[in-house]
């Protein structure tokens, strides 16, 4: 298992518990992203910067990403895509994308996106809770649980 993270809109406090469980399990962790950050220095994690442009990031993860393999993202369609590779997608905010709920997951994207293009507000998510923190957290610990 590899796990994949599309760093790009991935929140600060995400990526430590990301760091944080990259070392504690020993699986290698790639953060990818068109902008520089900082990682600690770790044997089991890795940054990869790409090109600036739509969809960069997303694309090198779903061309890398094998079966078996955890993505951290909040791009639905990438998820759809990592999922249909029979990886598994998980959202910083600790929600598990699956095939059961993927299809209704882009369904609402397009929606808003419709609305939103016809001029509508919809504003942007909530900031990240500690709920979410923690929901990640544990969804995480059950993913890497259940691939060892």
């Amino acid at each position: 298992m590899n796990i994949w993270v599309d760093a790009d809109a991935c929140p600060v406090v995400i990526k430590e518990i990301l760091f944080r469980a990259a070392e504690r399990t020993q699986i290698m962790t790639t953060f990818i992203a068109n902008h520089s950050f900082r990682i600690p220095p770790s044997q089991f994690i890795k940054r990869l910067q790409v090109e600036k442009g739509f969809d960069v990031a997303d694309n090198v993860i779903a061309q890398r990403v094998a079966p078996g393999d955890l993505v951290i993202t909040q791009d639905i369609p990438l998820a759809d895509e990592v999922i249909t590779k029979q990886a598994i997608a998980l959202t910083p905010r600790g929600e598990l994308l699956t095939a059961s709920n993927i299809k209704s997951r882009l369904n609402m994207r397009d929606f808003f996106d419709t609305l939103r293009a016809s001029g509508v507000e919809t504003g942007g998510p909530s900031a990240l809770s500690n709920a979410d923190k923690k929901a990640f957290a544990d969804e995480l610990d059950k993913a890497l649980a259940k691939a060892r």
